[in-house]
């Protein structure tokens, strides 16, 4: 049921939905901006006693790690070695970070609009001095450039757009997700010289990185599962389950993620998440 509240008042929003809380079960929010978010969402879970998440952020990561899980077999490699660097520290690259790193690939290197996030600068504060703590383990600095010199993963979820040199000095057999809408970081055709797998946000390209795939099955396991929280191992086993449709299919270069319109998404996510809801909880 769309709730279209006419406020962007954080006090707001909270108190709006506790009065409401009665006649739902779940939260999912939707088109709210960094670093308004980050507080919300925060608050609303300690408010509600029930499920909440902000799809923006973590709907689009699952989906993400889904990807990049099958884009490493195609590559043939082990997700845990990859180098990543996350271009954007709003929403969605904060959630996609994070659920890198719960996944257990600890070489993530975070970019905002001045370059590297790491523990050097002085202009972080607040939630970008707390990944600039849990990432870039090579204690990269610079810019682009200095981020992707050899690394074998590039996630871009920013307005921002990537130069060919600096994609030249990627990895062999590199991992480009540009997933920037409409205009992607690097236009696939380009992205395809540097990179063996390439995807993007869009349906017109292969491999679209959309959160569609996401949701609906994560609030559906948890409202089976009676969970009261959306953790981080719940969405790792999401994006575990949507590989496992792709993988099941046949992977490749050009397909490593299910159609949004694929049926045996949202069930199979569903199980999968209700199966882990019920293990955090024995």
């Amino acid at each position: 049921i769309p709730l279209v509240l006419e406020t962007t008042d954080v006090d707001e929003i909270i108190e709006t939905l506790v009065r409401l809380r009665s006649s739902f079960g779940a939260v999912n929010l939707e088109d709210i901006a960094a670093p308004r978010c980050f507080e919300l969402e925060a608050r609303l879970i300690e408010a509600l006693d029930m499920p909440v998440m902000h799809d923006d952020q973590h709907g689009t990561a699952v989906v993400v790690l889904a990807a990049l899980t099958n884009a490493a077999k195609v590559i043939d490699r082990d997700l845990a070695p990859l180098k990543v660097a996350v271009s954007g520290a709003g929403a969605g690259g904060l959630a996609v970070t994070e659920i890198l790193l719960a996944a257990g690939i600890p070489d993530v290197v975070l970019l905002d609009s001045r370059g590297i996030i790491e523990t050097g600068r002085a202009d972080l504060t607040g939630i970008k001095a707390a990944y600039a703590a849990r990432t870039n383990p090579r204690g990269i600095t610079g810019g682009p450039a200095q981020a992707l010199d050899g690394a074998d993963v590039f996630i871009g979820v920013s307005s921002g757009t990537i130069g060919e040199e600096i994609l030249a000095g990627m990895s062999e057999d590199a991992v480009i997700f540009a997933l920037s809408n409409p205009d992607p970081e690097v236009h696939p055709d380009i992205a395809r010289r540097f990179a063996k797998v390439v995807a993007t946000g869009r349906s017109d390209f292969p491999n679209q990185i959309n959160n569609v795939l996401a949701f609906p099955g994560i609030f559906r396991g948890a409202l089976d599962a009676g969970a009261r929280r959306i953790t981080s191992a719940m969405k790792v086993a999401a994006a575990e389950a949507i590989a496992g449709i792709a993988a099941a299919d046949g992977l490749g270069a050009d397909y490593i993620i299910p159609s949004p319109l694929d049926e045996r998404v949202a069930p199979a996510v569903a199980a999968a998440v209700m199966a882990a809801a019920q293990t955090e909880t024995k």
